[in-house]
């Protein structure tokens, strides 16, 4: 097929709450799944173009899983908030793969998607036939996640629809000069959902609030020690060149660390890229064939 469409999956965690998944592509051709999991406040219709790319024959005809963590997007929000945490994210991630019958997989973690795979790696090393990293490494920024912190927490909603679009440009648009009238718009239509007409961010503001203790002086434990369990598997960052997230020292320690390791650097693009656009999707989908 050239083209995919989606389909919509609910299940439970361990825990019983009510989780979202969408597919594209076809399980039956053998090829090992590609697994998506999206940044903090995030969900699956970030992957979209992209995973319907690369379930088409063009991008190499894979079958493209893509999650939505608790709290965003299709999945049911949860009362306690204290399980919006790294941990209880990974369990539901091992939960998904487990019900989706998936015994290996090839990770694509944004941000908060691969600090989760940096967990996954410790406790059920068997699941990852291959990982890419999106923006994110072993070491964090704290500049750029206190940018973060300050947009979710500042953010105003838009009065509508046609005003959206323009808003996340007016927001993003120094840190994303490569995107065009329609990027915006995917954007939008990714990050909100609907309400009577008018876009809401489709997140638990609980998730954003957890943010609010971050200062200048908040010191971040780096993940070099998960990260070089990385080292015997194929693997892949790509940075946003204007990222704040992701150093550039950072990838060349990760490079030095992990030889194999591929970096491609999505030009245009601050935190977190759109793989799917020129430069990033080429490589992700040539990475794939490996």
């Amino acid at each position: 097929m050239d083209r995919s469409e989606f389909r919509e999956y609910l299940f439970r965690a361990q825990d019983g709450l009510q989780l979202y998944a969408r597919s594209y592509g076809d399980r039956q051709h053998g090829r090992t799944p590609v697994v998506c999991l999206a940044g903090l406040t995030r969900n699956s219709r970030d992957f979209h173009e992209l995973a319907d790319f690369l379930a088409s024959s063009a991008g190499g005809g894979h079958f493209v899983l893509s999650l939505d963590s608790r709290g965003r997007g299709g999945s049911e929000r949860d009362d306690d908030k204290s399980r919006y945490i790294i941990a209880t994210e990974t369990s539901d991630l091992i939960a998904a793969c487990g019900h989706f019958g998936i015994e290996k997989a090839i990770f694509i973690g944004t941000s908060r998607g691969g600090l989760i795979l940096h967990n996954l790696i410790g406790l059920a090393p068997a699941l990852i036939a291959g990982c890419i990293l999106n923006d994110i490494g072993p070491v964090i920024e704290i500049e750029g996640l206190m940018r973060i912190r300050d947009y979710l927490n500042g953010a105003t909603t838009p009065k509508d629809w046609a005003a959206a679009p323009r808003y996340l440009q007016s927001v993003h648009g120094k840190d994303f000069p490569i995107l065009r009238e329609h990027d915006w718009l995917e954007m939008a239509k990714a990050i909100y959902r609907d309400e009577g007409g008018i876009p809401v961010a489709d997140f638990d503001p609980a998730i954003a609030e957890q943010l609010q203790v971050l200062t200048a002086d908040t010191s971040l434990p780096d993940l070099w020690p998960q990260f070089d369990t990385f080292a015997s598997l194929p693997m892949m960052v790509v940075r946003g060149e204007r990222s704040r997230l992701l150093a550039e020292a950072t990838v060349e320690e990760m490079k030095r660390r992990h030889p194999n390791l591929l970096a491609v650097t999505a030009a245009g693009q601050g935190h977190a890229p759109l793989l799917h656009l020129d430069g990033p999707r080429q490589a992700i989908a040539a990475f794939l064939q490996q």
